[in-house]
């Protein structure tokens, strides 16, 4: 059965013949990047010196099979579009990252996570094939056989240094109406690890299944999983995107239900917790901002214009305040060493509260997994849990922005973890290069952008420029 087009007709290959003028306009030598005015990423962003690519028709849904259960999308799809056509047809994405604009071609090629990790992985390895303009400016369909398996395979945490995805066919799974959730309270981060680990092991908790984990840490004596299941039955769902607030819910509210659209997003409206920076979480604030701009994507514009403009920093100079240092990252650590990094980052970092999503390379590996994934080598059978954390540290006396997230590098790396990179990295490129798989990048790299159009993974995620 072909794939059912969806409401908003995609006139792809126009698209990419757009995509292609566009590559041939960019002047010989010069660096080649996106036409691309927003961005999930917090590293700084160089202005661009040429023409950048033209992907405005590259972000439709080409169909959904809801027999196959796969959907066909182009590579600057929203998860926000992508979940609007699958849910149409009872389905959703293996793995939906928790921000509205992340992109498809971003989280495969930037890496995303979520709630589902545990028994999905990444959303790399939901991808079944995908079409890949080069640093070359071919187009390349990659599958994890055949003659592009290794670009197949490096692609994944490659940032745009291998190429940019223009078409992807990914696995969806059935999904219900709503989401129920039983938020349970540890007060010692080892039962908490515990938990996971029993989680993972049977896929329930306490004799219910669980279809979906995450979890909040406020200090090492409070944190709570969020242990979730789809169900078609539920009593009147809660609203998170009015004057409620998702993440203190999860303090008084043993049980809760959400539809499971609001459940997808139940982290993009106050952006996790770090809407309170710009005041949506007091009352009187909140009932003035528009719900339609309690977004993530706002958020970060906001962010964006602070760091071009220093506007807060100015005035916290003048006010007598030390500078602050930038610290928003997503580490992945073993579940055997989780507890004693929180208690590490609790007392070092002082940074409350952080997420937890527990983590797995898909096990059996479905179409479309290599379990390996060189350029962010994790260990098959490992369980793994994310910590996000994302704000400011005040910089001490004597000390200089960036020691804070070198020292948290080196700790991540002492208990056998990765780090994102869609954040700011501070590794020297020897480091760099046997966390990230340099050997294959450099020889994919080669084959596919021999002559380096395409700006570098460590410039992108390390260099200063």
């Amino acid at each position: 059965m072909r794939a059912e087009r969806v409401d908003h007709q995609v006139d792809h290959d126009r698209a990419v013949d757009l995509l292609r003028r566009s590559y041939a306009a960019v002047p010989p030598g010069e660096t080649v990047r996106l036409a691309k005015r927003t961005s999930n990423l917090f590293r700084p962003r160089s202005a661009p010196s040429a023409p950048g690519l033209d992907v405005s028709g590259l972000g439709g849904v080409i169909g959904v099979d809801p027999v196959a259960r796969t959907a066909e999308v182009q590579g600057m799809c929203t998860y926000e579009n992508l979940v609007d056509a699958t849910l149409a047809h009872g389905l959703m994405p293996l793995v939906v990252p928790q921000l509205r604009t992340i992109t498809l071609g971003g989280a495969v090629t930037g890496l995303g996570i979520e709630s589902t990790s545990f028994r999905h992985g990444l959303p790399h390895e939901s991808v079944l094939e995908l079409d890949v303009l080069t640093g070359a400016g071919e187009i390349v369909s990659c599958r994890p056989e055949g003659e592009h398996a290794d670009l197949f395979a490096a692609f994944p945490n490659s940032l745009g240094s291998l190429g940019y995805a223009t078409r992807l066919r990914i696995e969806l799974q059935p999904v219900r109406r709503y989401v129920a959730t039983r938020n349970v309270r540890f007060t010692r981060l080892e039962e908490l690890t515990d938990a996971i680990g029993e989680v993972v092991a049977k896929g329930t908790w306490d004799g219910e299944p669980v279809d979906a984990m995450d979890g909040v840490v406020f200090s090492p004596g409070e944190a709570y999983l969020v242990l979730a299941s789809f169900t078609d039955d539920a009593p009147r769902p809660s609203d998170y995107t009015g004057q409620d607030i998702y993440y203190r819910s999860l303090r008084r509210r043993t049980r809760d239900w959400l539809t499971t659209y609001d459940y997808l997003w139940r982290w993009d409206t106050d952006w996790f917790w770090c809407s309170a920076a710009f005041g949506v979480q007091h009352p009187v604030v909140r009932r003035l901002w528009p719900t339609r701009l309690r977004r993530s994507d706002v958020y970060h514009r906001i962010v964006r214009l602070e760091n071009r403009y220093r506007v807060s920093a100015r005035i916290d100079r003048l006010r007598g305040q030390p500078d602050r240092e930038r610290v928003v990252q997503d580490v992945e650590i073993p579940l055997e060493g989780t507890a004693d990094f929180l208690r590490w980052f609790a007392k070092t970092v002082r940074m409350s509260p952080v997420w937890l999503c527990p983590l797995r390379l898909r096990e059996p590996a479905g179409p479309g997994s290599t379990r390996v994934w060189p350029l962010y080598p994790m260990r098959p059978g490992q369980t793994y849990v994310n910590i996000g954390f994302w704000g400011t540290v005040p910089i001490a006396e004597g000390a200089a922005d960036g020691d804070v997230n070198r020292t948290i590098e080196r700790a991540v790396s002492e208990a056998g973890g990765h780090k994102s990179l869609y954040s700011d990295a501070y590794y020297d490129r020897e480091a760099f290069d046997r966390l990230y798989g340099g050997e294959t990048w450099r020889a994919v790299k080669d084959r596919y952008d021999p002559d380096h159009r395409l700006t570098g993974l460590y410039e992108k995620a390390v260099a200063r420029r």
